[in-house]
């Protein structure tokens, strides 16, 4: 106890010669011995004679939460608030304190201090008027201090004092006269608060933003990504890499950089704290390191690393110092020097929040995960209920895809500081990212609520409603965001991206290009404005802006992706241009491009080896040669029109009604002309083969309705682009596919293969930034002798539900079907294979019932205890007794935390010839059956087995997965015309949140499937014959120019 009084006095002396950082360093020495209330305000009055008012805050607030009733902690916490210039807190909290005093008449003298701080406040006085009551606080008590601290001497049962009045009278001018000048000395205030002011408050629009990156992964292609790209902004610090780490959507709060309109409040975001002030030889000391503060606070960090300088050459460990100095590090960028500092000041004081907090933030700009959560996690100990350090590593770990953690940080953020709109936004992502929809919205909206103007939290709550296919809300969003700033490039993004997807690329260009009046180099606006172009046929507009995008120097991997992109669709822009007054069946993707290019393409690959392997396409003038888009393709004819109208009404029915999966008016187009000309063909190829029937006799007809594999007749390639592409090699010849001849008679006959290829082509052509294309002309599988078909090799369609933490919105829906799926061939089969396709056994009973047991990924992953793969099946129609290899689901472990699960469906030679076979015979039974005695029938019950035989091709072709991408749609598509070609057209939807695919995935019968989908498809077909009366589709869209006008010209 004697040491004790020891310190006591010796914290009275440090006290009266005004040495307050060495107090706050014996203040925390005491209060880990013992947290007494009245060192906590000791410490509170010692911050605020630095000016660290933040800390003073956070000591009232720790002080009242132990007494509420004390009203020390009233009045200092008013005057922390009142210097910050956010008067009404300051208000506020005298009331309140002024209420606790007048209720038990306690401290009279603090009463009279409350009620003469709030008469000055409420008047509007400024601030002498606080002067003056401080100085009345000082005249009333300076007496009494002094017998306090003797009575804490000579009573070793008292372990804490009053201090606070004791240099006040002496101050009083000083410290009214620092309140004036804060912005002078400023302060070491939470520098890195990322998304939030440098003062620290949550809930204040800042200026200047972010220019990140929508993640164009998940919108042009690919699902999670991801939300992080930095800035490289160097006075941003707070909001950029080192301090905060943005995600969803790719940084969406990465929005503006503009400092002409930074105004006196953004300033204040640049001001930072530390914890305390080191050992200081004298007040020159914390003076320089005010100095200091000061210039990182004005952006001036070159001059305030040289006053740190100055001090760390006195003392090289001096801990706040090295702080100060690495904080304007990381405003610069340097972050390797800021790490390096902030480890020196914790070497020196292990205790430093502060610094741990910092390196945490710093480390989690250069992407070191693990070490900046860890640091994060450290700092916590020394204050567990941070709201701030909660906020910190919840983005921390949001932009890791800790999805989860994140969730708890921020969900006990927003406890701690309800007016945190910064971490509400960001709750609202972490939801959503674990499917967690009306949470997440809620959350979204309540960012919203506290700040209006909030334009980070509007652009992810936009995200939320796209991702979900809500288009009308987004429009919703996007509007406010606009009136809020017509000049937020991110909003021209955002909603250049949605009508993208809902197919109005004309209105998308519009958007983009008002994006690009504002940042002329954002490459998502120009990738996304060049695929608009490209779709729409203006092939020079495209080209250019491919180019521009190429010629970018980029900053972060996910735009990187989109310059690779860029590479690849010019070249397809250029192809496409080549074949723009050809006939439409000259385009030909599959057989014209070169298969390594092809492979690339789909797989988003760096094009270096496809440069330096691959033929180019001619330029752009070389291939307008042949021609533009000639104005009779431009041109509505009557003809025209009734096929538009036929094809919008008949296309709309491949909708999906199920979240992520926006209503595309181009492809809807696309899917009705599509179908129309396969019921077209079709009939005519039916009518042919029922007129060779017809008139055959009875054993001819007999040997023609047996199956029997034909031979291939070779389609060379029609390419007229030059050498600028390669055509199909002799290995792709084997593999290709057109009419097949029956050797038995004369006449030649579609194939299966054939009636899909109208669909996939005018897929193709839809959307020219989907790289669809039949898996068995990639490079992979035509040289598939000299692959080893391992786990992860071949190319086939890869469908994630979960990626780490993150459910897919699109595809979680069939997640408990999915696993339902993997038990039960888990319990035929008794093993799984790992990635080197191993088998593992898991035929003990034991396992086996935990395995059916299982509700998780996470219960399967623990039974098996590493990676595996397990293959569904498909009972052979065809073939008696034979099981076909369906779709792989496959589970695997990332991270501590995350698990990959997904179907994915290599494409093997072997596969690849299962199915062939197999849909050859379930198209020949279809032609059977059709062609025989309900040929041209309109009795809707003579058709059943039609409809049977429709439903199960389609069925087999859902689990073929013979495409890159685009299996769903065009599988629908072709269903839809070869009802239309036996006189049935469907007339209803698709039930709202079921997926065709996943049913036909999901059965390992065709049988099963046939019954799970007749309960709604057949009861909406109708007869009918209209379709007969359309034009023809092939002659009058004869022209690649005319289906590029044809899926571009509806009004917008």
């Amino acid at each position: 106890m004697a040491s004790t009084v020891s310190e006591r006095v010796e914290l009275a002396k440090l006290c009266s010669s005004k040495d307050w950082s060495k107090a706050i360093r014996l203040l925390d020495s005491l209060l880990s011995q013992s947290p007494a209330i009245q060192d906590i305000c000791n410490r509170a009055f010692c911050y605020s004679q630095l000016e660290l008012h933040k800390h003073v805050i956070k000591d009232c607030d720790k002080a009242l939460q132990l007494d509420p009733a004390l009203l020390q902690a009233y009045v200092l916490k008013g005057h922390a608030f009142s210097a910050l210039g956010r008067k009404d807190d300051a208000v506020m909290v005298w009331e309140q304190g002024y209420e606790y005093a007048v209720r038990q008449s306690a401290d009279l003298k603090q009463l009279l201090e409350l009620e003469e701080l709030l008469t000055c406040a409420k008047q509007n006085r400024n601030t002498s008027c606080k002067t003056h009551a401080l100085e009345l606080s000082g005249l009333a008590a300076s007496e009494s201090w002094r017998s306090k601290l003797s009575e804490t001497c000579e009573n070793q049962d008292k372990t804490s004092f009053k201090f606070e009045q004791l240099s006040e009278l002496r101050e009083t001018l000083e410290i009214g006269s620092k309140r004036d000048s804060s912005h002078v000395h400023g302060h070491l205030e939470d520098t890195m608060n990322g998304h939030r002011k440098f003062d620290g408050t949550p809930n204040k629009t800042y200026e200047g933003q972010l220019n990140g990156s929508h993640d164009i992964h998940t919108k042009l292609g690919d699902s999670s990504e991801s939300y992080s790209n930095m800035s490289d902004t160097s006075e941003s610090f707070n909001k950029s890499s080192p301090i905060a780490v943005c995600s969803k959507l790719s940084d969406i709060s990465d929005v503006r950089n503009r400092s002409s309109e930074r105004s006196d409040e953004a300033k204040k975001d640049k001001k930072f704290n530390v914890s305390r002030i080191s050992k200081a030889k004298s007040i020159n000391v914390d003076f320089r390191l005010s100095r200091g503060i000061a210039q990182v606070n004005e952006g001036k960090y070159a001059h305030a690393v040289s006053i740190f300088d100055q001090i760390l050459q006195e003392d090289p460990t001096y801990p706040e110092a090295l702080i100060g100095r690495g904080t304007a590090y990381a405003f610069q960028r340097e972050l390797v020097s800021a790490i390096a500092d902030f480890t020196k000041a914790l070497e020196a004081n292990p205790s430093a929040g502060e610094a741990w907090k910092r390196r945490g933030q710093a480390r989690a700009a250069l992407g070191e995960s693990v070490e900046a959560i860890a640091d994060l996690t450290k700092a916590l100990e020394f204050e567990p209920n941070s709201a701030d350090i909660l906020h910190e590593r919840g983005i921390v770990n949001f932009k890791f895809k800790d999805f989860n953690a994140a969730v708890e940080d921020l969900s006990a953020c927003v406890k701690l500081d309800k007016d945190n709109k910064s971490a509400y936004t960001y709750l609202g992502l972490a939801l959503s990212s674990i499917g967690k929809f009306k949470r997440a919205e809620d959350a979204h909206m309540k960012s919203i609520q506290l700040d209006r103007n909030f334009l980070e939290a509007w652009a992810h709550l936009t995200q939320f409603y796209q991702d979900l296919a809500n288009s009308e809300k987004a429009l919703e969003c996007l509007h406010q965001l606009l009136q809020i700033d017509g000049r937020f490039t991110k909003a021209y993004h955002l909603r250049g991206l949605l009508l993208h997807g809902m197919g109005e690329h004309r209105n998308a260009i519009k958007d983009l290009s008002l994006g690009l009046t504002l940042e002329s180099s954002n490459i998502e606006c120009l990738y996304l404005r060049a695929s608009c172009y490209h779709a729409i046929g203006e092939y020079k507009e495209a080209v250019k802006d491919y180019d521009a995008a190429l010629d970018l120097e980029l900053d972060s991997m996910d735009k990187f992706v989109l310059q690779c992109l860029a590479f690849y669709q010019k070249e397809i822009a250029l192809y496409t241009a080549s074949k723009i007054n050809s006939e439409f069946s000259w385009f030909d993707i599959d057989g014209d491009i070169n298969p390594l290019f092809k492979e690339y393409w789909c797989k988003r690959l760096h094009p270096k080896n496809v440069c330096e392997k691959v033929y180019r396409q001619p330029p752009l003038r070389d291939s307008l040669k042949k021609g533009k888009l000639k104005k009779q393709d431009l041109t509505v004819t009557k003809q025209k029109a009734a096929l538009l109208e036929a094809a919008d009404s008949i296309g709309k029915k491949i909708q999906y009604t199920c979240p992520g999966f926006l209503p595309n008016r181009r492809q809807h187009r696309m899917a009705g002309l599509a179908a129309i000309e396969i019921a077209q063909k079709v009939s005519k190829a039916w009518r042919s083969l029922q007129a060779e029937w017809k008139h055959s006799n009875r054993n001819t007809a007999k040997h023609g309705k047996r199956a029997r594999r034909k031979e291939k007749i070779i389609i060379p390639s029609q390419n007229r682009g030059g050498a600028g592409c390669s055509t199909s090699s002799s290995l792709e010849t084997s593999t290709s596919y057109g009419f097949t001849e029956d050797k038995s008679s004369s006449r030649s006959m579609m194939s299966w293969h054939h009636v899909y290829s109208v669909a996939v082509k005018w897929r193709q052509i839809s959307e020219p930034c989907d790289p669809v294309v039949w898996v068995n002309r990639l490079r992979r599988m035509i040289a598939a002798v000299l692959f080893s078909e391992e786990f992860n090799s071949g190319f086939g369609s890869h469908t994630p539900l979960i990626v780490g933490q993150a459910k897919v919105v699109r595809y979680y829906p069939n997640f408990q079907r999915t696993i339902n799926a993997a038990k039960a061939a888990i319990k035929e089969k008794k093993c799984v294979y790992s990635k080197g396709d191993n088998i593992i056994n898991l035929s003990e009973d034991a396992k086996m019932q935990e395995i059916m047991h299982a509700e998780s990924c996470d219960d399967l992953y623990k039974v098996v205890g590493e990676d595996f793969w397990l293959a569904t099946w498909c009972t052979s129609t065809a073939f008696e007794g034979r099981r076909l290899e369906g779709t792989r689901i496959t589970l695997l472990k990332t991270g501590e935390r995350g698990i990959d699960f997904a179907i994915r469906t290599p494409c093997t030679p072997a596969r690849w010839d299962d199915f062939d076979a197999e849909m050859a015979m379930a198209w020949e039974a279809l032609c059977n059956t059709y062609c025989g005695e309900t040929y041209g029938s309109t009795d809707f019950s003579m058709l059943e087995n039609t409809r049977d035989a429709i439903s199960r091709m389609t069925y087999y072709w859902y689990n073929f997965m013979p495409l890159s991408r685009g299996t769903a749609a065009t599988g629908f598509i072709v269903l839809l015309g070869l009802f239309l070609a036996a006189n049935m057209e469907f007339t209803g939807s698709i039930p709202q949140g079921l997926q065709v695919d996943w049913e036909a995935i999901l059965n390992f019968d065709p049988n099963a499937f046939v019954d799970s989908i007749k309960s709604w498809l057949y009861p909406s077909l109708k007869i009918t014959t209209s379709w007969k009366d359309y034009p023809d589709v092939a002659s009058t869209f004869e022209t690649t120019g005319s289906v590029v006008a044809a899926l571009s010209s509806y009004s917008d």
